[in-house]
């Protein structure tokens, strides 16, 4: 498998985890947004907290010349430190 490949299934990955966690609170989910033909993945989260409407980017990931682009990152401990434990060199962060 090549580069870009892994770390489009590794990207992928985690953010398929994070969606998987449900809410404490709220009518509240998250959905994962793979846009593989432009290499952006995205970490929504959707729904109702009471009367009000909830639709926000928690993670926004590029991948751009090889390299991971954090351009939002709403995540607890970072998003970087997962892709660092999934094997990807900081130089590629």
């Amino acid at each position: 498998m090549d580069k870009l490949e892994n770390y489009r299934n590794i990207i992928e990955r985690i953010l398929n985890e994070y969606a998987a966690i449900p809410f404490a609170y709220g009518e509240i989910d998250s959905e994962a947004v793979f846009d593989r033909a432009n290499d952006r993945y995205l970490l929504m989260t959707v729904g109702w907290e009471n009367e009000r409407r909830v639709h926000s980017c928690l993670v926004h990931v590029d991948i751009i010349d090889g390299k991971f682009w954090i351009q939002r990152d709403g995540t607890e401990d970072g998003i970087a430190e997962d892709l660092e434990r999934e094997g990807i060199p900081k130089s590629d962060i």
